[in-house]
C-alpha cells in the first residue's frame, strides 16, 4: 500500500469510526526492544520521540509522541509492526527469545536494528541463530527503502564516525518480505537525536530523519500490504 494510501486510512479511521485522535496515536508507535547481554539497549533515548515527532509532522500520520518498550517474551510484542533496537556492545536472546522473535517477524513484525557502535558481531550471530536459512544481505541503493519519501540516490547515509567505513544497510528477506533492515556503520539514532547531544550538523540530522522517515512509512505500507 502506498504511504500516502495508508495515511489517509488512518485519518478516516480516527475521524469516522468513534475512535479518537489520542487513542489512534497511543496506537502506532515504534517498540524499543530490551535485550539482555550487556549492551546499552536505552541508548540515544531522544532519538525516537524526534523520529516519531517527524513522522507525524511531515506526513500527517497520527503517531504517538513516545515510544513503547518491550522485551522478546512481552505478550504485546506483536502489536507494535515495527520494532527497534540500538546499542553498545554485547545482545544475547535466549532460545526463548529467539523463537519468539523469530514467530514475530513471520507473522508480519519487523525490526531494525542500528549499530551504535560494538553491536555487529553479537547482533550478527543471534541473527544466524533466529535464521539459519536466511542471511543479512546488503541492500542496494535502488531499493525502495530509500526512495519511499525521500530520494537518498547512494543508498544509506552516513552520520556518524566510528572506524571511517562506509555506511551498509543489510536486510533478512523471507518470501520477497523484508523483516529486518540493520544499520552498520551509519549510526541514525545519533542523527535522531536532540542536536545538543552530539552536536550533528542540521544538514546531517536532516540526513538521518529523512531516512527514519523513509524506513517507517515503508514498514507500514509493507505492513498493510
Amino acid at each position: 500500500m502506498n504511504w500516502a494510501v495508508l495515511a489517509v486510512a488512518i485519518a478516516m479511521s480516527a475521524g469516522g469510526s468513534g475512535t479518537s485522535t489520542d487513542e489512534m496515536t497511543d496506537s502506532i508507535t515504534i517498540a524499543r526492544l530490551q535485550y539482555d547481554g550487556g549492551g546499552d539497549w536505552y541508548a540515544n533515548p531522544s532519538s525516537l520521540p524526534n523520529l516519531l515527532a517527524a513522522v507525524r509532522d511531515r506526513t500527517g500520520i497520527p503517531v504517538a509522541r513516545r515510544e513503547a518498550t518491550v522485551t522478546p517474551l512481552d505478550p504485546a510484542l506483536r502489536d507494535y509492526p515495527f520494532l527497534y533496537m540500538t546499542g553498545h556492545g554485547n545482545v544475547a536472546f535466549t532460545a526463548a527469545e529467539r523463537l519468539a522473535l523469530r514467530e514475530y517477524l513471520l507473522a508480519g513484525g519487523f525490526l531494525h536494528a542500528d549499530d551504535n557502535y560494538g553491536l555487529d558481531e553479537s547482533f550478527r550471530a543471534e541473527m544466524t541463530a533466529i535464521f539459519p536459512e536466511a542471511e543479512l544481505v546488503e541492500i542496494p541503493a535502488d531499493h525502495p527503502v530509500f526512495h519511499t519519501v525521500y530520494d537518498f540516490r547512494e543508498g544509506l547515509p552516513k552520520i556518524h564516525e566510528h572506524d571511517g567505513k562506509p555506511p551498509q544497510a543489510f536486510g533478512i528477506f523471507i518470501d520477497g518480505r523484508m523483516l529486518v533492515f540493520y544499520t552498520y556503520e551509519s549510526d541514525l539514532g545519533d542523527g535522531w537525536e536532540d542536536e545538543a547531544v552530539h552536536e550533528d550538523p542540521p544538514a546531517t540530522r536532516e540526513q538521518a530523519i529523512r531516512m527514519g522517515v523513509n524506513l517507517f512509512l515503508y514498514v507500514l505500507g509493507q505492513s498493510a500490504s
